[in-house]
């Protein structure tokens, strides 16, 4: 098994045409799945956003490992009084990335932050449209109505004016999403005709420069030899796409890859054995849960929704598919996150209570409805089409017939974030450590748009105007109030039925150094070294 396996992976490295010296060093990570593209404005996914990951920086940054802001293409910053102006005094000196056909002739300065954040804001941007146009995280957070302006004071000097005080704004720009862009990449890919170019070739500032992708099959990077902190100890990284997670377990283990991301629960034990292997784990800032779309019969119906959530045995889920490594959700957000509203109570597993209930809305003999899921593995879901099927027994107990679905990745999330389905599954894992990243994003009426992220279309105006004046204030105590109130509308009307939280497991190699597991789930492989 070992030998065929390297020969695949020795096949697939000639195959995408990639050679390096002897000496130099490459870290191969073995990820779930192919990205959509490489620019992070225009993707939800975990998936995109690590593929994307290496190539930028941001003006802020969260510290490896947690969830602490630190300074990146921003040296500093001020915050006006009133809380509605940042000053943003920018790093000197870094340099953007050269690929085919692109060679930048200036350094990063005022103008790429500008035009960054032009382009999802300004829909008379010539970039507005480029790539379909959609910006789910900028607007499901309200960024469009947040800012009243971003002026360039200097080349080396930002300052963006907010309408109202918005106490996450400096953990947002250190979120995927505002990834500083080169303007003048942007103006000559528009100039040669070619716009989307800067959403598949990325050109950023980041540790590693961009060399090529074979859909389906790898992605390839070499560290950047001008990266503003300092060149990185592996010459090469190297994405090898391997979806199955079985497949990528045994890839670590023959030594094809030294980091293998979201291992089957049922390995785990298994590859903490390997006297190669080490496997780093952190209480996971995530949820999994089943949308239900408010917008479509039957779930436009509050006690077809909580019959729902008494008719799935979560305890069953769990002790089936995460098998000891997670627990069974209540909230929107996980008990990781400050805020948690602990005295909530779970709807219990009761099917004779849930029947009486689907009786009392009609549905005495149930109904039939399609139940989605997701095509990937994840912490906070590692085994979907499982924990479907359970799903669909413990429904058929109530007479309801659900139909199992899935699409690939892209299409998935396109698909459910348009409100296509009638139940789905999706989770969660947190980007900036804040409770709005989870209520606000995932569950406000903004997000309830098509194509948003809030997939039940849920547009509960109590609930979105505590989010809203939760977002105004810095105060912590007075925040924790308003979101604890948001957390009892959200499990009275019972949009989701919130499934699992989850510990995150993250197998390597241990001639890995320096790779530290990230709270908010992104996949970071700056400072990481491999020593023989």
């Amino acid at each position: 098994m070992k030998r065929q396996l390297l020969g695949a992976v020795a096949a697939l490295a000639i195959f995408a045409g990639f050679t390096v010296a002897a000496e130099a060093k490459t870290l191969v990570y073995c990820s779930e799945g192919s990205p959509e593209n490489f620019n992070p404005q225009i993707n939800t996914t975990g998936t995109s956003f690590d593929a994307a990951y290496p190539v930028y920086n941001r003006l802020v940054e969260f510290k490896p490992g947690t969830t602490e802001i630190m300074p990146a293409l921003a040296d500093k910053w001020d915050v006006s009084d009133d809380g509605l102006t940042y000053t943003f005094h920018l790093h000197k000196g870094v340099k953007f990335h050269s690929v085919k056909g692109f060679t930048p002739t200036r350094d990063f300065n005022a103008d790429d932050v500008v035009a960054t954040f032009n382009r999802p804001w300004k829909a008379d941007d010539p970039y507005h449209n480029v790539s379909g146009g959609a910006y789910d995280y900028f607007n499901d957070m309200g960024m469009a109505d947040l800012l009243k302006s971003i002026d360039k004071v200097d080349d080396y000097t930002v300052k963006f004016t907010l309408n109202e005080p918005n106490a996450p704004f400096i953990a947002n720009l250190a979120m995927d999403f505002a990834a500083i862009l080169s303007k003048e990449y942007m103006d000559a890919m528009m100039k040669a005709g070619t716009p989307e170019q800067v959403d598949q070739v990325p050109v950023g500032t980041g540790p590693f420069i961009f060399v090529d992708y074979q859909k389906d099959a790898v992605i390839r990077y070499k560290a950047n030899p001008d990266y503003f902190r300092g060149k990185q100890k592996i010459d090469n990284l190297v994405f090898a796409i391997t979806p199955d997670a079985t497949a990528r377990m045994a890839k670590l283990q023959a030594g094809e890859c030294q980091i293998a991301p979201y291992p089957n629960p049922a390995d785990i034990e298994k590859l903490k054995a390997d006297p190669n292997l080490k496997v780093e784990q952190q209480e996971g800032l995530n949820v999994g849960y089943v949308s239900m779309n408010v917008t479509k019969k039957p779930f436009d119906d509050v006690r077809v929704r909580q019959a729902m959530n008494m008719a799935i045995d979560k305890d069953a889920i769990i002790k089936a598919v995460f098998q000891g490594a997670g627990k069974p959700a209540v909230n929107p957000i996980p008990p990781t996150i400050w805020s948690y509203d602990k005295d909530i109570k779970p709807y219990p597993y009761d099917p004779a209570k849930a029947k009486a209930l689907l009786a009392e809305a009609g549905y005495a003999n149930g109904f039939t409805t399609d139940l989605w899921y997701m095509p990937v593995q994840r912490p906070y879901n590692p085994d979907a089409k499982k924990i479907a099927e359970l799903i669909q027994a413990d429904l058929a107990k109530l007479g309801i017939t659900a139909e199992l679905k899935s699409y690939e990745w892209g299409e998935y999330r396109k698909r459910l974030q348009a409100g296509e389905h009638q139940m789905g599954q999706l989770g969660w894992t947190g980007d900036n450590g804040d409770p709005d990243n989870f209520m606000g994003v995932l569950l406000s009426c903004q997000s309830a748009r098509e194509g948003g992220q809030n997939l039940s279309k849920w547009c509960n105006k109590d609930f979105s105007a505590l989010i809203d004046e939760a977002k105004k204030t810095s105060d912590v105590a007075k925040r924790t109030e308003l979101y604890e109130k948001a957390q009892v509308i959200f499990h009275d009307d019972a949009p989701w039925i919130p499934i699992a939280h989850s510990v995150v497991y993250m197998p390597m190699s241990k001639k890995v150094v320096g790779y530290k597991v990230h709270p908010l789930g992104t996949h970071i492989f700056e400072g990481v070294d491999i020593q023989e």
